[in-house]
């Protein structure tokens, strides 16, 4: 055959290959698009259960009409029944279940509360138990006792000798007016010896004993620690000179840095209970006795003074402690443990426990904190139960299931907002400066800022010095305040 010919038949069959293959998948498309369709085991045919819908575990929020193929991954569409409570906004748990999840219900109770602060605080002196000992007159240091500052003396104790020259001269004038019996000049003359810097006991030891005393022992008018000491033997003294000063240690300061979202709940005379690494499981009791004008500049916080005992002498300065402000119960509210709170960071909720093993998530609006409790402001009722322990676990199916948390009672879920504590410094109908707490979800630290008011009917109430609960929503023009409520007095 010539090269030509050749050319041509294998042409020819490669043309008779292609068309054989288009025919054959146009068949098999043929008879996949007429075949019946073939569904997963219809829903309604297992013991007469009624579907609601259909769904993709991994993208439960959309519903389907049909099963089929999931458009959102390579898996079939699963059926979800009326009696699993799909539409009941309930997520249903067999007791067993439950229990191996460690599943543990609190009771939503309702009682007077206070806003316990937890802070830290450093121990210094009780500058109030503080004795300066002064030279009254000029004159020399003879000998003086072996001290130095940090000592602990005790009451009497001496510390020096002093020779002063200038009260020879008072006292032999008023030993010579008394020789004489004259009682009015010899008053004078204990007049003018007292204001010579004599102190009453010499003066008095002088009148008995009719000798000349031109020295003088000087001792500790208190017990405590020597904080400062200018005195040694041989030295030149001028009037009015400090020679010690001492500070009590029968009581010591405790200051208390006091985050200033909470710096409303303090106040003077307040429990404080302190507690101490050094002394395990032995809280020491004391009281507020000020709150410091001035908030700390770096850390933002209050400075509350404590005192306490200092029984034994054990509690020193530069020792740290965690201390616990309780404050007074002022009202009923309630409450849940805060353990049963899940914050998402857009919102908080709770999951509530209802009849048959069935469990809502609600979305709640929170107060303030209260020991181990936190206060509800809405979203539940007293008597209700909530989950205390496994409550992730159920929130993780109730978002599987599709199941959206509301506040009870509300036709939809309120937008969420950003929480935080702060007091009022100055308020408008449009806009309040805060000084706030952090704000946990958005990772902000707690400062003194203005905000927006999103309703000047915010404002309505409030007054400079309210303690309130804030919820803000971010917007293109910074932090606006969608609610704001009022959770204690006026500082």
């Amino acid at each position: 055959m010539n090269r030509p010919l050749i050319k041509t038949t294998v042409l020819g069959l490669f043309v008779a290959a292609a068309l054989l293959a288009a025919g054959v998948a146009a068949g098999l498309w043929w008879a996949a698009r007429h075949a019946p369709a073939a569904h997963p085991p219809a829903a309604d045919a297992q013991d007469g259960r009624t579907v609601l819908y259909w769904y993709d575990p991994m993208v439960p929020m959309h519903r389907f009409d049909k099963p089929g193929r999931s458009p959102f991954m390579d898996m079939d569409l699963v059926p979800r029944y009326a009696d699993e409570g799909g539409d009941t906004a309930t997520v249903r748990i067999d007791p067993g279940v439950a229990q191996n999840l460690g599943v543990r219900l609190a009771v939503v109770t309702r009682a007077p509360f206070g806003i316990d602060v937890q802070a830290s605080g450093i121990v210094g002196f009780n500058e109030r138990e503080v004795a300066i000992v002064q030279a009254r007159s000029g004159g020399f240091v003879e000998r003086a006792a072996s001290l130095a500052p940090n000592d602990v003396i005790r009451s009497g104790a001496f510390i020096a000798e002093l020779l002063v020259p200038e009260w020879s001269a008072v006292q032999h004038e008023y030993l010579a007016l008394k020789a004489l019996g004259d009682a009015p000049l010899e008053a004078a003359a204990q007049e003018r010896m007292r204001l010579a810097g004599m102190p009453e006991s010499l003066i008095r030891e002088i009148a008995a004993s009719g000798q000349i005393r031109n020295r003088v022992a000087i001792t500790a008018p208190r017990a405590g620690v020597i904080r400062e000491l200018d005195v040694r033997p041989g030295m030149t003294l001028m009037a009015g000179q400090t020679l010690v000063r001492i500070n009590g240690i029968g009581t010591v300061w405790l200051e208390v840095a006091v985050p200033q979202a909470q710096a409303g709940a303090v106040r003077v005379g307040q429990a404080a209970e302190a507690h101490f690494s050094a002394f395990p499981g032995e809280p020491v009791q004391g009281r507020v006795t000020a709150l410091l004008p001035a908030l700390d500049d770096a850390a933002r916080t209050l400075r509350v003074r404590v005192e306490l005992p200092n029984k034994n002498a054990r509690l020193r300065p530069g020792l740290t402690a965690r201390v616990s402000l309780r404050g007074h119960a002022v009202e009923s509210a309630l409450r849940v443990p805060t353990e049963a709170v899940i914050r998402t960071g857009r919102r908080a909720l709770v999951i509530v426990a209802q009849a048959e093993g069935r469990y809502q998530p609600v979305e709640v609006v929170l107060g303030p904190e209260s020991g181990n409790d936190t206060v509800i402001l809405s979203g539940l009722e007293e008597g209700q139960k909530v989950v205390a322990s496994g409550q992730f676990m159920i929130d993780s199916e109730a978002s599987l299931l599709g199941i959206t948390a509301r506040l009870q009672g509300a036709p939809a879920a309120p937008a969420a907002l950003h929480e935080a504590d702060g007091v009022i410094d100055e308020i408008s109908a449009s806009a309040v400066m805060l000084t706030h707490g952090p704000f946990k979800t958005l990772a902000m630290p707690g400062m003194t800022m203005e905000f927006e008011l999103a309703n000047p009917q915010l404002a309505q109430g409030l007054k400079v010095g309210d303690r309130v609960r804030i919820g803000v929503r971010e917007t293109d023009s910074g932090l606006l305040i969608e609610r704001i409520t009022k959770i204690g007095g006026a500082q």
